[in-house]
């Protein structure tokens, strides 16, 4: 029997990225579907794209992490199950990836979000789309169940390589330079609604941040920061910018900075160009020397992270009592979401997958209705 029975399929889900030119406004299009972002503010993230010639680095990374999972699966006694991949806002689409899988006699699918922690559009959103495919799927008389694995910010995979990537930084600074943690700001309200009781994500980057820092020799000063803000100057985001900060730093006498994408799995946009480019640009101009620290989303370590989830969560589904290690914060995170967990603010009836209130509706325009299946128990 494989380890990850009752689940004969699994899904690397990520957010997706264009590869080529000509994919970069339609990308960004579906990723702010129904958002009233202006046409202006689109035009100029595209600039961004087509800086690195219309080809986001995610597809790649997720490439690479697809082979890596797949190897640490095959090591964990669970390479009979296939691996699949697929993104919520270009190809390969999740709908599109679990209808192959469907297509393949899976029944039961555990989904890999590369996604760390918890918040509105760092999971709910996730689960949101997994169940508009599995509403798409029904009308076309295909039943799946999906669960998704817990989340994985307290994880030594992925604390371990960036506290290995901080200490070789900072032997190459100066003595007495700046952690800096960055993460992907959002607004206040969906920190304060992030998980079951409210600022969650705020409060699970901090319990990253403090592990990664306690891994790293001798004692080190580090602060959170944000990047790549997108709302309206009125609206309250997260603060303070990564730019702001460094200037900040620069007339604190900092002498310098290890700049850390802790908020991020692999290097995505957000990473080359906020950080990479733009942070880089104003550290240079501040003359503070800046070495930015790698993601973890490469290491065989991370895939390794994912892997014992993977198997941690069929053995659990299979009436087990398996270990659940957490080596950051209060302990573990649930598998299965609460009700209004990083509940969403402005369609809070918007069907989400993998919680304890997911019930698949009657699918009225199927040839045969679905009947409502609670799918996680």
């Amino acid at each position: 029997m494989s380890s990850l029975k009752p689940y004969d399929a699994v899904l690397l889900l990520s957010f997706g990225g264009p590869e080529a030119p000509d994919e970069v406004m339609p990308f960004l299009e579906n990723v702010t579907r129904g958002r009233g972002i202006p046409r202006e503010r689109l035009e100029e993230v595209e600039v961004h794209y087509q800086h690195f010639g219309g080809r986001s680095p995610i597809n790649d990374e997720n490439r690479l992490l697809l082979a890596n999972l797949r190897e640490q699966l095959a090591a964990a006694g669970a390479g009979d199950v296939p691996v699949y991949w697929g993104n919520r806002n270009w190809a390969p689409f999740a709908t599109d990836a679990l209808r192959e899988a469907h297509e393949a006699g899976a029944r039961r699918v555990l989904t890999v979000v590369t996604s760390a922690y918890p918040s509105y559009s760092g999971c709910r959103q996730y689960r949101e789309d997994l169940a508009e495919a599995l509403i798409t799927l029904s009308r076309e008389g295909r039943s799946l169940r999906i669960d998704k694995i817990r989340h994985y910010f307290d994880q030594d995979g992925f604390l371990q390589p960036v506290a290995d990537s901080i200490t070789h930084a900072l032997a190459t600074l100066p003595r007495g330079s700046r952690v800096v943690f960055v993460t992907h700001s959002i607004p206040d309200a969906m920190d304060d609604a992030a998980g079951p009781d409210g600022n969650a994500y705020t409060r699970t980057h901090r319990e990253a941040c403090a592990a990664v820092a306690a891994r790293v020799p001798g004692s080190q000063d580090w602060d959170l920061v944000y990047c790549s803000r997108s709302g309206p100057p009125s609206q309250p985001w997260l603060e303070p910018d990564i730019g702001d900060h460094l200037t900040e730093l620069k007339a604190q006498g900092v002498p310098g900075v290890v700049v850390v994408p802790i908020g991020f799995v692999s290097d995505h946009m957000e990473v080359v160009f906020d950080l990479d480019t733009e942070a880089e640009e104003i550290a240079r101009g501040l003359d503070l020397p800046f070495v930015r620290a790698a993601t973890s989303g490469r290491a065989q370590e991370f895939a390794a992270t994912l892997a014992a989830l993977v198997v941690e969560r069929a053995a659990a589904e299979r009436g087990e009592n398996p270990e659940r290690p957490s080596m950051a914060g209060a302990g573990p995170w649930h598998d299965v979401c609460p009700a209004n967990c990083c509940s969403n603010l402005r369609n809070p009836d918007k069907p989400a997958a993998c919680g304890v209130d997911w019930v698949l509706p009657i699918d009225k325009n199927a040839d045969q209705p679905v009947a409502p299946e609670r799918v996680n128990q």
